[in-house]
This record gives C-alpha cells, sequence and structure tokens, in this order.
C-alpha cells in the first residue's frame, strides 16, 4: 500500500457543469490534486454502455477543468479489445467512471474481468474519480429491486468499494428515496451520504468525509428507520467512524 494514496471525489454531475462557460471546479480541484501537468484520462463508460456523444461531452468538460487526454478504456460491445483497455487503464494518471446506470455498469465491468484490475491500480495509489452513477461505483453497496413495484425485493449489491462510504447522487428531487432504502437494508448506526447536483464528497485516505461545491445530505439508519442528520458543510469534515 502506497504512503500517500489520493483522495477519491465522488461527483454529482448536473446541468449546471454542462452548460458552464468556463472550467468547472469540482474537475478542476479533482485534476490539480494529480499533481501531474495535463494528466492522462482513462474513460471509463460501463455504466452507459460506452456511449460516445457522452464520453465526448464529458472529454470537453475535463479538457477545460485541465485534463490531457481522455482515451476511452472501452468494456462493452462483442468486438471490443480488452488488451488494449488495460494499457489504457495503466497507462492513465487518472482514472474516471462515467455516469449511467450502476448496475449495468457494475454488471459490465465484473463480466469483463476488470474488477481486479481497477482495484490493483487503485492500491497502487492511481487516483480516481466518479462522477453521479460512477461515484456511486466507487463507493461500497447500491440498492436495486427486482420487483420495482414491492419495496420487499429490494436487496444490496456490491461496488467497486475504493471509497468506504455509502452514498447517492441527484436525489435532492425526490428526498433522497433510493439512498434512504438502501440504508433500512443496512446495519444501525450506518451513514449515507446524499450528493446533491452540482456538488461532491472529498473520501481522504484517513477516513474522513468533505463536502466541495455545496453542503451535502447526510442520513443515519437508527433502529426506528432512517433520519436526516445535519449537512455535511464544506468547513467540516466527517469521520467515517462517526
Amino acid at each position: 500500500m502506497p504512503e500517500r494514496r489520493p483522495p477519491i471525489f465522488l461527483i454529482a454531475g448536473g446541468p449546471g457543469q454542462v452548460r458552464r462557460r468556463g472550467a468547472d471546479p469540482l474537475l478542476q480541484a479533482m485534476i490539480r490534486q494529480t499533481r501531474v501537468n495535463r494528466p492522462r484520462v482513462a474513460y471509463v463508460g460501463a455504466a452507459s454502455g460506452d456511449n460516445p456523444a457522452f464520453r465526448l461531452l464529458i472529454a470537453q468538460m475535463l479538457l477545460k477543468a485541465g485534463s490531457g487526454p481522455v482515451v476511452p478504456a472501452s468494456m462493452c460491445g462483442r468486438r471490443v479489445d480488452l488488451e488494449k483497455t488495460r494499457r489504457v487503464l495503466e497507462e492513465a494518471d487518472l482514472v474516471f467512471i462515467s455516469g449511467g446506470d450502476v448496475e449495468e455498469g457494475m454488471k459490465v465491468v465484473d463480466q469483463r474481468g476488470m474488477a481486479p484490475l481497477l482495484k490493483s491500480l487503485w492500491k497502487a495509489g492511481k487516483p480516481f474519480f466518479g462522477v453521479s452513477a460512477g461515484s456511486i461505483m466507487l463507493a461500497k453497496r447500491w440498492v436495486r429491486w427486482s420487483d420495482p413495484d414491492d419495496d420487499a425485493t429490494a436487496e444490496l449489491f456490491p461496488c467497486l468499494g475504493f471509497a468506504p462510504v455509502l452514498c447517492d447522487t441527484h436525489g435532492e428531487a425526490d428526498g433522497w428515496v433510493e439512498l434512504q432504502a438502501m440504508l433500512r437494508l443496512c446495519r444501525v448506526e450506518t451513514v449515507g451520504f446524499g450528493i446533491a447536483s452540482g456538488s461532491a464528497i472529498v473520501v481522504a485516505p484517513d477516513g474522513t468525509v468533505s463536502a466541495l461545491g455545496g453542503d451535502v445530505h447526510v442520513f443515519r439508519k437508527k433502529k426506528a428507520g432512517v433520519s436526516q442528520e445535519e449537512s455535511l458543510r464544506e468547513e467540516k469534515k466527517w469521520s467515517i467512524d462517526d
């Protein structure tokens, strides 16, 4: 394990990021922490089916924020060259996990046998960051329903777990329904972070969590159910042990 593992950035993108004329400050902060001039980015688009239009949109935002080449680490499709994908990941200065569908993204990563490589790169100290569904994929777990109309069918499934937290993104409009459903399946005192659109959490190697770009909603599983805690503000740090 490296002495200085980089922090992980879990970002909730939003329309404001796309419409912004200048560079996005969340992406700028993430790129600066690599300490590499124009870092080479490996783009993992598994959660969006390697959608090229989505990749090009994100690549433009990253380049504007200070990245170097944004290179697809493709995993979808019958003709995908997995050896090339491995080289792209190994040669990158940082790895980006895109948005889309969390469950589909994890399914692709697992079916392509890429989870061990991603884990080894993370353990070796390569920076990772995610946006939206990609942020959730970098966290510990997520929730799914075998029958969307029956809450009794909700179950947890594992994600990559590089960031030892539970989180959701973009759930502010519906009161963080999915995040609370996930927490109800967890042990008492488990905490989950609701990352609103345009904000982020930064998970440091020592286990502290800080907000970036705005307040982050915090929920905790109690014996009587899930309760909302005081929001995590930018000037405050949260220990995962809290």
